[in-house]
Protein backbone atom coordinates (compact mmCIF):
# COMPACT_ATOMS: atom_id res chain seq x y z
CA UNK A 1 0.00 0.00 0.00
CA UNK A 2 1.75 3.61 -1.01
CA UNK A 3 1.81 5.60 1.78
CA UNK A 4 1.11 9.12 2.15
CA UNK A 5 3.55 11.28 2.88
CA UNK A 6 3.73 13.44 5.84
CA UNK A 7 2.66 16.39 4.52
CA UNK A 8 0.29 15.19 2.28
CA UNK A 9 -1.47 13.12 5.78
CA UNK A 10 -1.81 15.94 7.44
CA UNK A 11 -3.63 17.49 4.62
CA UNK A 12 -5.65 14.91 4.61
CA UNK A 13 -6.18 15.24 8.38
CA UNK A 14 -7.28 18.72 8.23
CA UNK A 15 -9.38 18.37 5.07
CA UNK A 16 -12.06 16.32 6.68
CA UNK A 17 -14.29 16.13 8.09
CA UNK A 18 -15.71 19.42 7.34
CA UNK A 19 -14.09 19.59 4.05
CA UNK A 20 -15.81 16.26 2.92
CA UNK A 21 -18.56 17.23 4.51
CA UNK A 22 -18.92 20.39 1.83
CA UNK A 23 -17.97 18.10 -1.00
CA UNK A 24 -21.45 15.79 -0.15
CA UNK A 25 -23.72 18.56 0.69
CA UNK A 26 -26.44 18.22 1.37
CA UNK A 27 -26.13 14.80 2.05
CA UNK A 28 -29.58 15.11 4.44
CA UNK A 29 -32.63 17.40 4.76
CA UNK A 30 -32.23 21.02 4.89
CA UNK A 31 -34.32 22.79 7.13
CA UNK A 32 -35.43 26.62 6.60
CA UNK A 33 -36.41 28.53 9.85
CA UNK A 34 -38.81 31.27 8.58
CA UNK A 35 -40.04 33.49 11.89
CA UNK A 36 -43.30 34.30 10.36
CA UNK A 37 -46.77 32.99 10.52
CA UNK A 38 -47.50 29.72 8.25
CA UNK A 39 -49.27 31.01 5.10
CA UNK A 40 -47.46 34.43 5.24
CA UNK A 41 -46.14 35.69 2.10
CA UNK A 42 -42.73 34.95 2.89
CA UNK A 43 -43.89 31.34 4.32
CA UNK A 44 -46.04 30.90 0.95
CA UNK A 45 -42.79 31.54 -1.21
CA UNK A 46 -40.70 29.79 0.87
CA UNK A 47 -42.69 26.37 0.05
CA UNK A 48 -42.83 27.09 -3.36
CA UNK A 49 -39.50 27.69 -4.16
CA UNK A 50 -37.67 25.22 -1.58
CA UNK A 51 -39.63 22.58 -3.21
CA UNK A 52 -38.17 23.20 -6.97
CA UNK A 53 -34.94 23.30 -4.66
CA UNK A 54 -35.33 20.00 -3.47
CA UNK A 55 -36.25 18.32 -6.71
CA UNK A 56 -33.53 19.71 -8.27
CA UNK A 57 -30.91 18.91 -5.42
CA UNK A 58 -32.35 15.78 -4.30
CA UNK A 59 -33.12 16.28 -0.65
CA UNK A 60 -36.04 17.60 1.02
CA UNK A 61 -36.53 20.67 2.55
CA UNK A 62 -38.06 21.51 5.77
CA UNK A 63 -40.06 24.58 6.83
CA UNK A 64 -40.36 25.45 10.21
CA UNK A 65 -42.58 28.36 11.44
CA UNK A 66 -41.32 30.21 14.34
CA UNK A 67 -43.54 33.57 14.55
CA UNK A 68 -43.50 35.88 17.26
CA UNK A 69 -41.56 39.13 18.93
CA UNK A 70 -42.13 40.11 15.44
CA UNK A 71 -39.59 37.58 13.56
CA UNK A 72 -36.92 38.14 16.74
CA UNK A 73 -37.20 34.30 18.43
CA UNK A 74 -36.85 32.61 14.37
CA UNK A 75 -34.15 34.89 13.42
CA UNK A 76 -32.04 33.83 16.55
CA UNK A 77 -32.88 30.43 16.03
CA UNK A 78 -31.15 30.73 12.64
CA UNK A 79 -28.19 33.10 13.71
CA UNK A 80 -27.40 30.28 16.74
CA UNK A 81 -27.61 27.26 14.47
CA UNK A 82 -24.70 24.89 13.44
CA UNK A 83 -23.29 26.75 10.03
CA UNK A 84 -23.27 23.59 8.10
CA UNK A 85 -25.75 24.39 5.59
CA UNK A 86 -28.53 22.55 6.86
CA UNK A 87 -30.22 25.38 8.73
CA UNK A 88 -31.24 28.10 6.95
CA UNK A 89 -33.54 30.92 7.37
CA UNK A 90 -36.50 32.49 5.21
CA UNK A 91 -36.50 36.04 6.32
CA UNK A 92 -38.56 39.59 5.14
CA UNK A 93 -36.94 42.41 4.89
CA UNK A 94 -38.99 43.68 8.34
CA UNK A 95 -36.74 41.09 10.32
CA UNK A 96 -33.35 42.37 8.38
CA UNK A 97 -33.86 46.00 8.71
CA UNK A 98 -37.07 47.45 10.16
CA UNK A 99 -37.15 45.67 13.27
CA UNK A 100 -33.81 46.41 14.27
CA UNK A 101 -34.31 50.03 13.83
CA UNK A 102 -36.98 49.58 16.20
CA UNK A 103 -35.59 47.67 19.31
CA UNK A 104 -32.95 49.34 21.41
CA UNK A 105 -31.79 45.71 22.61
CA UNK A 106 -30.97 43.19 20.32
CA UNK A 107 -29.78 39.57 20.89
CA UNK A 108 -28.52 39.22 16.98
CA UNK A 109 -26.96 41.72 14.74
CA UNK A 110 -28.51 41.01 11.32
CA UNK A 111 -25.12 42.39 9.56
CA UNK A 112 -22.57 40.01 11.66
CA UNK A 113 -24.86 36.84 12.64
CA UNK A 114 -25.64 36.10 9.16
CA UNK A 115 -24.34 35.14 5.56
CA UNK A 116 -26.80 36.61 2.96
CA UNK A 117 -27.40 34.01 0.37
CA UNK A 118 -29.81 35.27 -2.32
CA UNK A 119 -32.96 37.77 -2.85
CA UNK A 120 -35.40 35.66 -3.97
CA UNK A 121 -38.26 37.87 -4.67
CA UNK A 122 -40.33 41.12 -3.63
CA UNK A 123 -43.70 40.78 -2.05
CA UNK A 124 -45.91 43.13 -3.81
CA UNK A 125 -48.53 45.13 -1.05
CA UNK A 126 -52.35 45.90 -1.42
CA UNK A 127 -54.68 48.02 1.34
CA UNK A 128 -57.34 45.71 1.99
CA UNK A 129 -60.57 46.01 3.74
CA UNK A 130 -63.00 43.73 5.16
CA UNK A 131 -66.58 43.49 3.29
CA UNK A 132 -68.58 45.52 5.79
CA UNK A 133 -65.98 48.58 5.82
CA UNK A 134 -67.64 50.93 3.44
CA UNK A 135 -64.02 52.21 1.66
CA UNK A 136 -63.95 51.88 -1.73
CA UNK A 137 -60.45 53.70 -2.51
CA UNK A 138 -57.60 54.79 -0.62
CA UNK A 139 -58.91 58.34 -0.87
CA UNK A 140 -62.39 56.74 0.93
CA UNK A 141 -60.11 55.77 3.97
CA UNK A 142 -58.47 59.33 3.98
CA UNK A 143 -61.47 61.29 4.39
CA UNK A 144 -63.38 58.91 6.79
CA UNK A 145 -60.21 59.28 8.83
CA UNK A 146 -60.19 63.06 8.33
CA UNK A 147 -63.22 63.02 9.68
CA UNK A 148 -62.67 60.67 12.72
CA UNK A 149 -59.37 61.50 13.70
CA UNK A 150 -57.86 58.01 15.49
CA UNK A 151 -61.43 55.86 15.30
CA UNK A 152 -60.33 53.24 12.51
CA UNK A 153 -58.37 50.54 13.24
CA UNK A 154 -55.87 49.02 11.52
CA UNK A 155 -53.85 45.45 12.42
CA UNK A 156 -50.43 44.71 11.44
CA UNK A 157 -47.92 41.50 12.21
CA UNK A 158 -46.47 43.13 15.35
CA UNK A 159 -44.86 46.24 15.70
CA UNK A 160 -41.97 47.07 13.64
CA UNK A 161 -43.64 44.81 10.98
CA UNK A 162 -43.51 46.09 7.39
CA UNK A 163 -47.82 46.03 8.28
CA UNK A 164 -47.23 48.56 10.65
CA UNK A 165 -44.70 50.53 8.86
CA UNK A 166 -46.69 51.06 5.26
CA UNK A 167 -49.62 51.77 7.08
CA UNK A 168 -47.62 54.59 9.58
CA UNK A 169 -45.73 55.68 6.32
CA UNK A 170 -49.60 55.68 4.56
CA UNK A 171 -50.97 58.09 7.86
CA UNK A 172 -47.88 60.07 7.78
CA UNK A 173 -48.04 61.03 4.10
CA UNK A 174 -51.73 61.82 4.10
CA UNK A 175 -52.14 63.58 7.21
CA UNK A 176 -54.02 61.08 9.41
CA UNK A 177 -54.41 59.04 12.28
CA UNK A 178 -55.32 55.57 12.63
CA UNK A 179 -55.20 53.38 15.49
CA UNK A 180 -52.73 50.31 15.14
CA UNK A 181 -53.89 46.47 16.32
CA UNK A 182 -50.94 44.43 16.40
CA UNK A 183 -50.79 40.39 16.01
CA UNK A 184 -48.65 37.97 16.80
CA UNK A 185 -48.59 37.51 12.50
CA UNK A 186 -49.81 38.61 9.01
CA UNK A 187 -51.57 35.84 8.87
CA UNK A 188 -54.06 36.74 12.09
CA UNK A 189 -54.08 40.39 11.01
CA UNK A 190 -55.52 39.06 7.62
CA UNK A 191 -58.19 37.10 8.87
CA UNK A 192 -59.07 39.01 11.21
CA UNK A 193 -59.78 41.81 8.56
CA UNK A 194 -61.73 39.18 6.40
CA UNK A 195 -63.95 38.20 9.54
CA UNK A 196 -64.63 42.18 9.83
CA UNK A 197 -63.33 42.53 13.50
CA UNK A 198 -60.74 45.08 11.61
CA UNK A 199 -61.57 47.40 9.24
CA UNK A 200 -58.56 48.07 7.03
CA UNK A 201 -54.60 47.07 6.86
CA UNK A 202 -51.28 46.43 4.63
CA UNK A 203 -51.20 43.05 3.77
CA UNK A 204 -48.73 41.50 0.99
CA UNK A 205 -50.26 40.14 -1.61
CA UNK A 206 -49.09 36.65 -1.13
CA UNK A 207 -50.96 36.52 2.19
CA UNK A 208 -54.10 37.85 0.81
CA UNK A 209 -54.38 37.03 -2.85
CA UNK A 210 -56.71 33.78 -2.25
CA UNK A 211 -58.69 36.21 0.02
CA UNK A 212 -59.54 38.65 -2.48
CA UNK A 213 -60.55 36.27 -5.46
CA UNK A 214 -62.58 34.34 -2.95
CA UNK A 215 -64.26 37.40 -1.99
CA UNK A 216 -63.54 37.60 1.76
CA UNK A 217 -61.61 40.80 1.57
CA UNK A 218 -61.71 43.71 -0.47
CA UNK A 219 -58.40 44.96 -2.53
CA UNK A 220 -58.77 49.06 -3.28
CA UNK A 221 -55.06 50.21 -3.92
CA UNK A 222 -51.69 48.12 -4.53
CA UNK A 223 -49.29 50.23 -3.34
CA UNK A 224 -46.97 49.44 -6.74
CA UNK A 225 -45.87 51.93 -9.65
CA UNK A 226 -47.99 50.55 -11.85
CA UNK A 227 -51.29 48.65 -11.53
CA UNK A 228 -50.39 44.88 -11.54
CA UNK A 229 -51.21 42.77 -14.35
CA UNK A 230 -52.80 40.31 -11.71
CA UNK A 231 -55.48 42.22 -10.36
CA UNK A 232 -55.85 45.02 -13.67
CA UNK A 233 -58.58 46.79 -12.06
CA UNK A 234 -57.58 47.49 -8.61
CA UNK A 235 -55.69 51.25 -8.95
CA UNK A 236 -52.18 52.01 -7.50
CA UNK A 237 -52.49 53.95 -4.06
CA UNK A 238 -50.30 56.44 -5.99
CA UNK A 239 -53.37 57.13 -8.35
CA UNK A 240 -55.99 56.88 -5.32
CA UNK A 241 -54.59 60.47 -3.93
CA UNK A 242 -51.00 59.83 -2.53
CA UNK A 243 -48.84 60.72 -5.32
CA UNK A 244 -45.25 58.45 -5.55
CA UNK A 245 -46.42 56.34 -2.49
CA UNK A 246 -44.91 52.92 -3.08
CA UNK A 247 -44.21 49.96 -0.94
CA UNK A 248 -42.89 46.41 -1.06
CA UNK A 249 -41.28 43.98 1.10
CA UNK A 250 -38.86 41.18 0.49
CA UNK A 251 -38.08 37.43 0.77
CA UNK A 252 -34.58 37.03 1.37
CA UNK A 253 -32.76 33.61 2.11
CA UNK A 254 -30.10 33.70 4.89
CA UNK A 255 -27.47 30.92 6.72
CA UNK A 256 -26.02 31.87 10.27
CA UNK A 257 -22.62 33.90 9.97
CA UNK A 258 -19.80 31.21 9.48
CA UNK A 259 -21.72 28.81 7.30
CA UNK A 260 -18.68 28.16 4.56
CA UNK A 261 -18.27 30.30 1.36
CA UNK A 262 -18.95 27.36 -0.84
CA UNK A 263 -22.09 26.01 0.83
CA UNK A 264 -23.37 29.56 0.46
CA UNK A 265 -22.56 30.01 -3.44
CA UNK A 266 -24.28 26.17 -4.14
CA UNK A 267 -27.28 27.73 -2.25
CA UNK A 268 -27.04 30.73 -4.32
CA UNK A 269 -26.61 29.24 -7.30
CA UNK A 270 -29.88 26.58 -6.44
CA UNK A 271 -32.42 29.35 -5.36
CA UNK A 272 -31.48 30.93 -9.29
CA UNK A 273 -32.16 27.99 -10.70
CA UNK A 274 -35.57 27.23 -9.23
CA UNK A 275 -36.43 31.09 -9.97
CA UNK A 276 -35.67 30.15 -13.83
CA UNK A 277 -37.97 27.43 -13.50
CA UNK A 278 -41.28 28.33 -15.76
CA UNK A 279 -43.48 26.79 -13.02
CA UNK A 280 -41.86 28.20 -10.15
CA UNK A 281 -42.27 32.00 -11.42
CA UNK A 282 -45.84 31.70 -12.79
CA UNK A 283 -46.72 30.35 -9.59
CA UNK A 284 -45.21 33.33 -7.80
CA UNK A 285 -46.22 36.01 -9.98
CA UNK A 286 -49.73 34.68 -9.59
CA UNK A 287 -49.64 35.80 -6.05
CA UNK A 288 -48.46 38.84 -6.34
CA UNK A 289 -44.43 38.48 -5.55
CA UNK A 290 -41.96 39.79 -8.25
CA UNK A 291 -39.09 37.22 -9.23
CA UNK A 292 -35.65 38.75 -8.38
CA UNK A 293 -32.44 36.85 -7.84
CA UNK A 294 -29.54 37.80 -6.75
CA UNK A 295 -26.00 37.14 -5.74
CA UNK A 296 -24.79 36.90 -1.89
CA UNK A 297 -22.72 39.72 -1.82
CA UNK A 298 -25.50 41.95 -3.66
CA UNK A 299 -27.88 40.77 -1.13
CA UNK A 300 -25.37 41.68 1.28
CA UNK A 301 -25.57 45.48 0.12
CA UNK A 302 -28.91 45.80 -0.35
CA UNK A 303 -29.91 45.01 3.01
CA UNK A 304 -27.05 47.60 4.39
CA UNK A 305 -28.94 50.30 2.28
CA UNK A 306 -32.45 49.23 3.71
CA UNK A 307 -31.35 49.16 6.92
CA UNK A 308 -30.22 53.00 6.73
CA UNK A 309 -33.43 53.80 4.66
CA UNK A 310 -35.41 52.49 7.53
CA UNK A 311 -33.68 54.51 9.83
CA UNK A 312 -34.25 57.66 8.13
CA UNK A 313 -37.73 56.24 7.59
CA UNK A 314 -38.82 56.21 11.08
CA UNK A 315 -36.85 59.21 12.56
CA UNK A 316 -39.01 61.19 9.75
CA UNK A 317 -42.27 59.33 11.17
CA UNK A 318 -41.06 60.09 14.72
CA UNK A 319 -41.00 55.94 15.29
CA UNK A 320 -39.05 55.49 18.27
CA UNK A 321 -36.96 52.38 19.13
CA UNK A 322 -38.66 50.02 22.31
Amino acid sequence: MRLLRPFAFAFALCASPAAMAQTNYPDRPIKMIVPLAAASAVDVAARIVTQKMADNMGQQFVILNQPGASGLIGAEAVARAEPDGYTIGGFNDSIMTMVPNMQSKMRWDILKDFAPVSLVATVEWGLVVSNQAPFKSAADLIAAAKAAPGKIDYSSGGPGSPQHLAMAMFASVAGISLTHVPYKGATQAATDIAAGQIPVGFQGLGTVASLVRGGNLKLIGVTTEKRLPQFPDVPTVAESGLPGFFFNSWFTILAPAATPKEIVARLNAEVLKALADPDVRAKLENLGFTVRGSSADELGVLTREQLAKYARVMKEMGIAAE
